[in-house]
Order: structure tokens, then sequence, then C-alpha cells
């Protein structure tokens, strides 16, 4: 099967490695001419997953025409800020019948719309763009370290294609068919990691991160909900599961942007000085931009940190003196129910 990727940062060439890796024909579209001469001359990516050799048969390019050639599948892996560009871009260029999987999470920063609707609006059609979501670092993938993940799609048929396509012996897909739940939860995790962060970079326990994690499943599941997701969706891999790896890991770019404001950094210091993209300051701003009157104490909390620049211990001080209530939340899933 010719597979294209679009993107070739960690993610994009983890999922082209693993997609070649299944005897797929696979085509890599690249923007930096150093990373598709890297691929082309060492068989490695010189800028991202430094270390790991890509099997011989990716086919990197700057030339996205040429990536695009054949496609049966494609698959996009460029940062939210990126991806309506780049949708305009492969737009016309497929049959109307490709499916087009996404694996960036977040929201179209200038809209705030889901990116599958963006994609949408740009390829025509939403019953063939799917969303991929997990608990799925690109450096553990690589390895092929046993992980799991889901697709949602509106078309089940289209997500059920896309998993036998991706499914292996250490990549186990399952489907959804709440594409709003997916996308929510896998950019809203990213919110909550940063805050993990800032504990992380305060030196504070085990303890605090257990309820920073805990209440940050209920604060994504409230926003998921009043955007039309079903609650339900947040128990799995794309809700909790993805909130956990992305809280605690080494390999989380958001966690580890949020470990350095806590230890005093500025963010806008931080960012200059990464070359990976910080997805969870681009979600923070656009949930902030939607919340209108919910309460999202830790999105809102985030934001006073990276964009009003408040001091990082007095996030946990507002969030810990918050008035006091009842944990659950029944009424959310009551909601749903009677849709």
């Amino acid at each position: 099967m010719k597979i294209s990727v679009i993107g070739a940062g960690s993610w994009g060439t983890a999922m082209a490695a693993h997609l070649a890796s299944l005897e797929n024909e696979v085509s890599l579209w690249a923007r930096e001419p150093e990373v598709a001469e890297g691929i082309k001359a060492n068989g490695r990516n010189p800028f991202y997953l430094k270390d790991k050799d890509l099997p011989a048969g990716i086919i990197a390019s700057l030339d996205i025409d040429h990536v695009l050639e054949r496609a049966e599948v494609v698959v996009m892996a460029v940062p939210s800020r990126w991806t309506r560009e780049i949708a305009g871009r492969v737009a016309g260029r497929l049959d109307a019948e490709t499916p087009v999987l996404n694996l960036a999470k977040g929201f179209d920063y200038k809209t705030g719309k889901r990116l599958s609707e963006t994609i949408a609006e740009e390829i025509g059609g939403a019953s063939r763009v799917a969303v991929l979501s997990g608990p799925n670092h690109a450096e553990e993938v690589a390895k092929k370290v046993p992980s799991a993940t889901v697709i949602a799609c509106s078309d089940p048929e289209v997500s059920r294609r896309l998993q036998h396509i991706l499914s292996s012996r250490y990549f186990r897909v399952y489907t959804n068919k709440d594409v709003i739940g997916v996308e929510v939860g896998g950019a809203y995790k990213n919110i909550v990691a940063i805050a993990a962060g800032v504990l992380d970079g305060l030196g504070l326990g085990d303890n605090t991160k257990a309820t920073l994690i805990t209440r940050g499943l209920a604060e994504m599941a409230r926003f998921g909900s009043r955007m039309g997701a079903n609650p339900i969706t947040f128990s799995g891999l794309s809700g909790i599961g993805d909130l956990i790896v992305t809280c605690i890991s080494r390999h989380s770019r958001n966690r580890g942007f949020g470990e350095t404001l806590g230890r005093g950094e500025s963010p806008d210091r931080i960012l200059e000085g990464s070359k990976m993209v910080v997805e969870g300051v681009y979600s923070t701003r656009s949930v902030i931009g939607m919340a209108g009157d919910m309460d999202l104490p830790i999105a809102s909390s985030v934001y006073q940190v990276i964009e009003e620049k408040a001091e990082p211990g007095e996030m946990v001080e507002r969030l810990m003196t918050r008035g006091l209530k009842e944990e659950t939340e029944e009424n959310l899933y009551l909601d749903f129910l009677i849709r």
C-alpha cells in the first residue's frame, strides 16, 4: 500500500518508520532540506529521533506533489498551527476517497476549531478525515515499545480500515466513534501536562501530581462535554491514558516546558530556545478563548502563568484555595444521555 506521511518531525518520522516496517510503500514529506537529505544519505533524521535507523524503503522528499503521488492513505503529522496551510496544499492532489489521518493534537489557533474540522474544510468532506490519539510518545513507538492508540472518524468503515493498516504486534489500535472526545482529550491533556511540569519544577510531591491529573481529567471532561463529546471517552486511551503519560514522562515536551517554568524561567525564553513545538501553549490560548462561563481552573491558571506572567507558585495556591465543592459531576453524563 502506498502511504504518504506529511511532516517529518518526531511523530511523522516514527509513524513513517512504523508503516514502512509493515511492508508499506512510504513517502515522507519534509520541510527542511537537511532532513530529506539526511534520510536519503544516512537513513536517519538529523533533527528528530536522531538515533533511529529508518527502514530503507522510506522515500523522503521536499516535493509534496511527489510524496502524494498514488497515495492510498495520507497521514498528516504537522503542528497544529500549520495544519490549515498544509491541508490546503494537500487538497486537490488526492482521490475523493483517500482517507486522511491526522496525528497532531491541538486546535486551529486562528479559529479554535478542532483540527479534523480544519482539514475537512480544506480537502472537502469530513467522512474521510480520521484522527489518532493516545499515550504514544514517538520515541517509544520508534523503538517498538508496546503501545496502544485509538482512531476516530465519523465513518466507522474508515476507522476500521485504518485500524487494520496501522495495527501490529507492538502497536495496538482501537476505534472510537466520538471524534470530538478523542480530539479534545489529545489537546487538553497538554494543558494539564504543563501544569504537571510546573509542579515538578517547584519540587512538589506525588500527592500533588495525582490530584492535578485527577482534577485535570474532570476539567477535560467538563470542557469536552460542552463541545459535544461523550464524557465516557475521556476514561479511554485518548483521555486518561494520554493524560497520564504526558504528565509523568520524561519524553513529554509539554511537561518539560512546565518544569522549566516552575524553576523560574520565562515562557518566552523557553519557547525561543526550543526546536520542538509545545502544543499545550497554543491549546491553552484556544481553550481560554472558547471557555465562556465554563469553570476551567487548571487551564485558567496555566494561561495566567504563560500569558500574564503570574508566579508558578501562585498557581498552586489559587488551585488549592478555591471554593470547596462536591467531587463528582453526574450532570455531565446525564446531559449527554438526554441529548
